[in-house]
């Protein structure tokens, strides 16, 4: 018997003829990409998402999100779901598969998935977000998902009334810290500097809290234990002192690396990898457009994701009516 996704994956590509021209390809789910979608569609656009696994990116993670305008508070999978409803109502249409190149012909852009296939468009948006970054120090990968999780809301359960630690300072950090005390005796949050970059009201939540106790000014060095965790190796900084501290699970959130391999000959990025972009979302490449944790940019949250979708979707529709001959001048 089938997966379930992938009896869904088999149908969505039955559904969609490869010939087709479309007006507008977002590659990328999360709510950069979802919005994107909407705003293309309501626009009239021929619209076809392209994601490699499941829609939400990152923010599908995320347990409360309560700055987003209008909502009071809203889990990141609820979010994802009235976003998802939101583009198929306007006739977005979506695909399951990996893209893994680009290219241009004829004024076409011709999007390569790992399945073999080819779709075709006039405009791309480019939205597929970041993954975390790793310590890369021992342990590391030999206890992912046996101990190491970049995902609190995931896992924060199989460390009930356990000592957990987790790596770093920025909001992602300390909100999955706060969310973890929900369940585990003690948290041990790690950050390399002096005090954490985290907004201030995130901040007071987590130095309020007493089942957080802050390390600063220290770096994890070694991840240890047999067949799970066992203890973390760390190294103050400041004054070179090692120990070590026995904890079940680490949580490491230090930051991102954008999604943008398979486009890095394709399209101008920078040297991290974010993909290059002006005020109009447009990049180095005429008709390419891009949004999202994927752009080079200051501030990460779903409500500038969405924001720049809409940019993208606004500024890829005008430029497919400049092709088109219809655009109202």
């Amino acid at each position: 018997m089938l997966d379930e996704k992938i009896k869904i994956n088999i149908i969505g590509r039955n559904q969609i003829k490869k010939e087709e021209i479309y007006d507008i390809i977002i590659i990328g789910g999360g709510p950069a990409g979802l919005t994107a979608g909407i705003y293309a569609a309501r626009a009239g656009m021929k619209t076809l998402l392209i994601e490699k696994i499941s829609l939400g990116g990152q923010i599908f993670l995320t347990m409360d999100i309560e700055n987003y305008p209008g909502i009071e508070k809203i889990s990141g999978p609820d979010l994802i779901n009235i976003m998802e409803k939101q583009a198929k109502n306007f006739g977005v249409q979506f695909i399951f598969e990996e893209v893994v190149r680009v290219e241009e012909k004829d004024g076409k852009k011709l999007i390569h998935t790992s399945y073999g296939n080819v779709y075709n468009s006039l405009a791309l948006i480019i939205a597929t977000g970041a993954k975390y970054k790793e310590l890369n120090i021992p342990g590391e990968s030999k206890f992912k998902g046996r101990g190491v999780s970049n995902c609190a809301t995931c896992d924060a359960t199989f460390y009930k009334n356990l000592d957990v630690a987790v790596v770093g300072g920025g909001d992602t950090a300390v909100e999955e810290s706060i969310f973890l005390t929900k369940f585990v005796n003690k948290v041990y949050l790690i950050h390399r500097r002096d005090r954490l970059r985290a907004a201030k009201i995130i901040q007071d939540r987590a130095f309020s809290n007493k089942k957080i106790e802050f390390i600063f000014d220290s770096i994890v060095e070694e991840i240890i234990g047999e067949n799970n965790v066992t203890g973390i190796k760390i190294k103050n900084l400041k004054s070179g002192e090692n120990k070590i501290i026995p904890v079940s699970g680490v949580f490491i959130f230090i930051g991102l690396i954008p999604n943008t391999d398979f486009i890095k000959d394709y399209i101008e990025i920078d040297e991290f990898g974010y993909i290059k972009t002006d005020f109009e979302m447009k990049t180095s490449k005429n008709g390419v457009f891009a949004c999202g944790d994927c752009i080079r940019k200051n501030l990460r949250q779903v409500i500038t994701a969405a924001g720049e979708g809409a940019i993208a979707a606004y500024n890829a529709w005008h430029y497919v009516e400049k092709i088109k001959g219809t655009e109202y001048i």
